[in-house]
């Protein structure tokens, strides 16, 4: 049985989202990582001095690792229901793989809530 454009287009929209959210995930830490630098610059314009082990660079990098993994884990997950599909079945994200993306994700906004009270 052919899958319906219905199904088709539902899978490519998931796959987009996958890819919006792995490019937030890297722009993101883009702009964590180019934080350290910004404070830098201004701690020389202001006399002052920043401590150098950055864990913001640290950070920005592990969240644009973490978007490339997501970007991966999207396009994995697109051919897989796309050959489900095919196949007439329906492929379920597993429960294991929803559980790990869940605590990366919470994980990260500790990290984060962490930084903004600690920073302020």
């Amino acid at each position: 049985m052919k899958p319906s454009s219905t199904d088709v287009l539902a899978n490519e929209r998931t796959f987009l989202a996958y890819v919006r959210t792995a490019l937030a995930f890297i722009g993101f830490g883009f702009v964590i990582a180019r934080f350290s630098l910004f404070t830098r610059e201004f701690a020389v314009i202001a006399h002052t001095t920043v401590p150098h082990g950055s864990l913001s660079t640290t950070f920005g990098t592990a969240m644009a690792v973490f978007g490339i993994v997501i970007a991966l884990m999207g396009a994995w997950r697109y051919a897989a229901t796309d050959r489900a599909l095919r196949a007439s079945e329906v492929r379920a994200l597993s429960t294991a793989m929803g559980y790990v993306v869940a605590v990366v994700v919470g994980a990260i906004g500790v990290v984060v809530a962490f930084a903004l009270v600690s920073y302020s």
